[in-house]
């Protein structure tokens, strides 16, 4: 027995398929620990994907009449109720393109920020880079918001739907920037709600003003009549309001005879770019600040 060698020292553990060690909480390298997990992190998509639908009869076709039956709602409602659906052609197009967006971005800030709190028994039990959490929480959402967007496809084909690059360079830069942004809350959130379960509250109480404070029942049109200027552009420049302004051009925009985007959009892009990655960067220091005493507050 004394001359067994230690896992550490052990050549398996330099090998190049092995996973790397971590010795004390915090010690990671950020998100790029999470992502070199990627057992660990297919693992937890797996768990997410399969147990949402865990015996349902419907399965996943939820994940088409929820989105459905929500926009059949807003669209009534809102749109043939209230008339905001005036001076905007195909207004059903144009609702569905936002609210599919939005859809994600609530479910998997929602999932992110109670990530942590929802895995206590392996926080607890083991140490792995805890990123892992929210990433996967994030990863699941996405996964289920792959029908939605299919489904918003094949609607606009059916409109005319045509293919153009700047729409495609639209969409993929609408989910990036959604999904940064949507990371960074729920590391933050998600880190906060350990000790202090006020956060998942908090995320409740913002994702119900998150309809309102993107263009996706209204247009942007009617924002800029009401408000002073300078709130205005920070209202263009709010990461939500980009992605699904993006994503109008993307869908919306290539079945409609002429569009109206916000002045400016390639600049506010940048700034929602910004703002996001700005996001996603104090999310993580405040994980990383907090994450050694997630065991404890468990």
């Amino acid at each position: 027995m004394s001359h067994a060698t230690s896992p550490t020292n052990s050549p398996s553990s330099s090998a190049p398929n092995s996973p790397p060690k971590y010795v004390v909480p915090g010690a990671s390298r950020w998100l790029f620990d999470a992502f070199r997990y990627r057992h660990l992190l297919t693992l937890l998509l797996k768990k997410g994907t399969t147990t949402r639908y865990y015996g349902s009869v419907l399965g996943w076709a939820w994940s088409y009449v929820k989105p459905a039956a929500q926009f059949l709602m807003y669209y009534v409602m809102i749109g043939l109720v209230l008339k905001v659906d005036r001076g905007v052609e195909l207004y059903p197009v144009y609702l569905f393109s936002g609210i599919v967006l939005l859809n994600f971005f609530s479910e998997a800030t929602r999932a992110a920020t109670n990530s942590i709190t929802s895995n206590a028994a392996l926080v607890k039990k083991i140490y792995l880079p805890r990123e892992l959490f929210p990433v996967a929480a994030v990863g699941s959402a996405f996964i289920h918001f792959i029908p939605q967007v299919i489904l918003l496809f094949v609607v606009c084909l059916i409109m005319g739907w045509h293919f153009t690059w700047l729409g495609l360079v639209a969409f993929l830069v609408a989910l990036v920037i959604v999904t940064l942004f949507t990371l960074g809350l729920g590391l933050f959130f998600g880190a906060i709600n350990v000790a202090y379960r006020d956060a998942k509250n908090i995320i409740d109480v913002a994702l119900m003003f998150a309809v309102w404070a993107s263009p996706v029942l209204y247009t942007h049109e009617m924002i800029r009549e009401l408000v002073p200027a300078w709130l205005y552009n920070l209202y263009l420049v709010n990461p939500m309001t980009v992605g699904v302004e993006l994503f109008h051009q993307a869908f919306w925009g290539q079945v409609v005879s002429e569009t109206s985007p916000p002045d400016y959009l390639l600049t506010n892009t940048l700034a929602g770019l910004g703002i996001a990655l700005g996001t996603l960067l104090i999310g993580q220091v405040v994980f990383r600040k907090l994450e050694g005493n997630f065991a404890q507050d468990l």
